[in-house]
């Protein structure tokens, strides 16, 4: 009886987050894996932070404003754990607990990135934030796009994207960005990294490698 019951009990989901800088391509790399995958025969979700659910995309709208130049970096921080609370109970859990592939635009390493490193505020504060907010749920597998900053602040200017934190100078994003190959060299084994200079194909078949790579290994 118990073996045939542990046979019926549906498996685990996995949690895949794609980081990165401004202009790196986060969501489209983001869309296309959802789209590889699920022609693959997997179940997928694919969402995004700040948003994934009702809430988090209100939330999402007063993050980005550029009316809201003036936001302290506490307001900062506690609006994007806000939103995350509910992107995990709302969205995130169900679906790892319905054995689907979550795939997410940005997680909990982009608050380290942005604003542990790039605001300085306390790592300590944050990471007791954290613990709170996420139970300490992490990815499973995380791919961390990089790319110059110049390059990836023209990309988006290109297209027209402006939002409150694309605002920052220069500085602040060379800040963000070294945080996170700080966090990919400290987590390799979860953290994988992929150049994103190139084209969004290739960028989008290294992904898929890697992503495929972890997928046979976990058995999934």
């Amino acid at each position: 009886m118990i073996r045939n019951r542990r046979r019926l009990r549906s498996k685990r989901g996995i949690f895949i987050s794609i980081e990165g800088i401004e202009g790196t391509g986060k969501s489209t790399q983001a869309r296309l894996l959802s789209e590889y995958l699920s022609k693959k025969g997997y179940k997928t979700v694919l969402t995004e932070e700040p948003g994934g659910t009702p809430i988090g995309r209100h939330i999402r709208k007063v993050l980005l404003s550029t009316r809201h130049k003036k936001m302290d970096y506490l307001t900062e921080l506690l609006l994007y754990n806000a939103a995350r609370v509910q992107h995990i109970k709302e969205k995130i859990i169900p679906a790892i607990e319905a054995g689907k592939i979550v795939i997410t635009d940005r997680f909990s390493d982009s608050t380290v990135a942005y604003q542990g490193f790039g605001r300085g505020i306390s790592f300590k504060l944050i990471d007791s934030l954290d613990k709170t907010a996420t139970n300490r749920l992490r990815p499973d597998i995380t791919i961390l796009l990089d790319l110059d900053v110049e390059t990836g602040l023209k990309r988006n200017r290109r297209i027209n994207k402006r939002d409150r934190l694309e605002l920052e100078d220069i500085k602040f994003h060379e800040k963000v960005r070294k945080g996170y190959l700080r966090l990919a060299a400290k987590e390799s084994k979860r953290i994988k990294l992929v150049k994103a200079a190139k084209g969004i194909n290739e960028i989008h078949g290294e992904i898929a490698k890697v992503v495929e790579a972890f997928l046979s290994y976990t058995r999934y």
